[in-house]
């Protein structure tokens, strides 16, 4: 039986089928709802208001009105539908590549335009005639050959108008192709020796946020950019919690797939739109993405990512075409996915590793993405070695009450003044405070540390003399705002909970690097530079990070700011075939260091939930404090 649902106040009705639940019906109205539990019901984050019609809520029935998780509510009528602001995921500040529109520059790629993903090449064949009338498909496979292509493969729908097209210009034509030297596969054949308009799109497919960028592959320039958040991100906050809803929710793995198809394709249509060019102008797509990522957007099965011993299906993935994934571009456009080394190290980083050019350095470099997951890389140009650790959501609000992305009105910078009476906030687009974001919450840390409201254990003062801070429904909390002070009328605190969960997130990391420089039998001092990669990245205070231990202590100016390499990465697979072949060989060559495995990493992490760290000594910079 099926049921309308309208969903309010958008106005947008849908038609429930079986069993779907209000998360992914709402998906289906556009609207992506939080969520953290991957569909559990535990988060509370997809709370929604049923104002008419019957639901089951986990297999009992319910009248309207009432309030419900929108994960565990099927429709069993017509339903009207209220969903608040606070249930919504909204859109947020997505780092792109951070360069200006123009020609890709050795300055900005390393990588010149050389051979991108989709090439044309232009032909004069030798008419048949009774003395050579051999048959049009050899005649153009004799020309390529001549031309030192390769092999090649002409596919059907190719070959089908290859006869009139010939004709059309006296034999004149203009192959397209794709692929490395080798087998390559011809996309099109036109009339003509005049190089047609060609599109490409580099893609970074990010477990909290997906970006795009538009290039004209015939005179290599990038047109347009933009990105939003993953869609996914309502069935789950980190890719835990989105494999487990894959593989134990019916038909998880194809609504994550969707979710991830989708958000894509609202991008390409804006570029597109943007540049003013036609889908099926649109050649070739690359995608970056950490191997969770690309496992649901291609619709395989990730569940033995998160099982011992952690395997994922591939790691290098076979070349696709657009319609294998329902992109809205041209159907025959080429797709390639940057190779992956490991379950949670993934062609993202690949492709960071590549853009950033650490792969050729001769001095020793870490490259450091923290995210939900951290992700790090320490070598130079003889030896790269990559491990991960699950920091968890909460450097990306997850897990925090008032936690929150990028977005206009998310408090990015905290002071606390000494004994804590007085707190000064700086929020994204100088807004009344909503909630917190990731750069927010480390600089509260540090401040709060600094203030002397925290102890380095980070444990609360309990002798602070501040009503700032105080006793809230789950134990001690310091506001940072007042009610009268925000945006929405709430006062915003960070609990003791929660401080113990940003300590462990920044132990995670921390540990992860002292593991791999002390496996390797390296000291801190051997690192030359760090690469800090992504939009958490961007936007965090180097200071901040190093007082509360997160980062290591290294002079600021050995620390860069590299942007999203991922999708720098993409965009250099995408006009460079010199790219794809140098990611082709780190992924392979890169050495995946498993932290599960022993004891080192336990011990680290364990003497890192300190602040900064239990060892004072690692930290020489802050000598003195505290």
């Amino acid at each position: 039986m099926s049921y309308r649902v309208q969903f309010l106040p958008d106005g947008i009705e849908v038609t429930a089928e079986g069993s779907e639940d209000l998360v992914t019906l709402a998906a289906r109205a556009g609207i992506t709802l939080r969520g953290a539990c991957g569909g559990a019901g535990t988060c509370g984050r997809c709370r929604v208001m049923v104002t008419g019609g019957r639901v089951t809520v986990g297999g009992e029935k319910k009248v309207a009105p009432l309030e419900v998780a929108a994960c565990q509510t099927v429709p069993a009528s017509d339903l009207r539908v209220e969903i608040p602001a606070t249930a919504r995921l909204e859109e947020h500040r997505v780092l792109l590549s951070a360069r200006s529109a123009g020609r890709l520059g050795e300055e900005e790629s390393r990588f010149p335009v050389d051979a991108p993903l989709f090439s044309q090449t232009s032909l004069q064949l030798e008419r048949p005639s009774l003395d050579d009338p051999g048959d049009d498909l050899s005649r153009l496979l004799r020309a390529l050959k001549e031309q030192d292509q390769g092999e090649v493969y002409v596919p059907l729908e190719v070959l089908r108008e290859l006869p009139s097209v010939l004709r059309a210009r006296d034999w004149a034509i203009t192959v397209g192709y794709s692929g490395n030297k080798g087998r390559r596969e011809i996309l099109s054949v036109v009339p003509g020796t005049e190089p047609q308009p060609a599109f490409g799109v580099a893609i970074d497919v990010g477990t909290t946020t997906v970006a795009v960028e538009l290039w004209d592959l015939v005179s290599g320039r990038r047109l347009a950019d933009s990105g939003t958040f993953n869609r996914q991100a309502a069935f789950g906050d980190d890719v835990v919690t989105r494999i487990i809803y894959a593989t134990e929710q019916p038909e998880g793995r194809r609504i994550l797939q969707d979710a991830v198809v989708e958000t894509v394709n609202g991008l390409l249509r804006q570029v597109l739109a943007a540049a003013q060019v036609a889908p099926d102008r649109v050649w070739a797509a690359t995608f970056a993405g950490n191997t969770t990522m690309v496992h649901l957007l291609l619709g395989v099965e990730p569940r033995f990512i998160r099982l011992e011993p952690y395997t994922p299906a591939a790691n290098e993935w076979p070349g696709l075409h657009a319609e294998d994934l329902g992109l809205a571009i041209n159907p025959r456009a080429a797709v390639y996915v940057v190779p992956g080394v490991a379950s949670y190290v993934g062609g993202d980083i690949t492709a960071g590793i590549v853009a950033t050019g650490l792969h050729r350095k001769e001095g020793i470099t870490l490259f450091v993405d923290i995210g939900t997951n951290g992700e790090m890389v320490l070598g130079n140009r003889d030896w790269l070695v990559a491990c991960a650790c699950s920091a968890g959501p909460a450097f990306e609000g997850g897990g925090i009450r008032a936690g929150m992305r990028a977005v206009p009105g998310a408090i990015e910078e905290v002071t606390v003044l000494p004994g804590g009476y007085e707190v000064f906030l700086r929020t994204i687009g100088g807004k009344p405070p909503l909630g917190i974001c990731g750069s927010g919450l480390i600089s509260a840390l540090n401040s709060l540390l600094a203030a002397g409201i925290l102890e380095r254990s980070g444990n609360f003062r309990r002798d602070a003399a501040t009503p700032r801070l105080r006793e809230g429904d789950g134990g001690p909390e310091f506001v940072l705002a007042w009610e009268k002070e925000t945006g929405s009328g709430n006062p915003i605190a960070l609990s003791q909970a929660e401080v113990e969960n940003l300590v462990r997130a920044k132990a995670a990391v921390f540990a992860g690097v002292r593991t791999m420089l002390g496996t390797l039998g390296l000291d801190l001092t051997a690192v030359e530079e760090v690469y800090v990669a992504g939009g958490f990245g961007q936007h965090i205070n180097i200071r901040d990070a190093v007082s509360i231990g997160l980062l290591p202590d290294l002079p600021p100016e050995r620390y860069h700011f590299v942007g999203n390499t991922a999708l720098k990465g993409a965009a250099a697979a995408l006009v460079s075939a010199q790219a794809r072949q140098e990611m082709a060989v780190v992924a392979r060559s890169m050495t995946y260091l498993e932290l599960s495995v022993g004891n080192r990493f336990m011990e680290e992490f364990t003497a890192a939930l300190f602040l900064p760290h239990t060892n004072k000594e690692l930290f020489p910079s802050l000598a003195g404090e505290g």
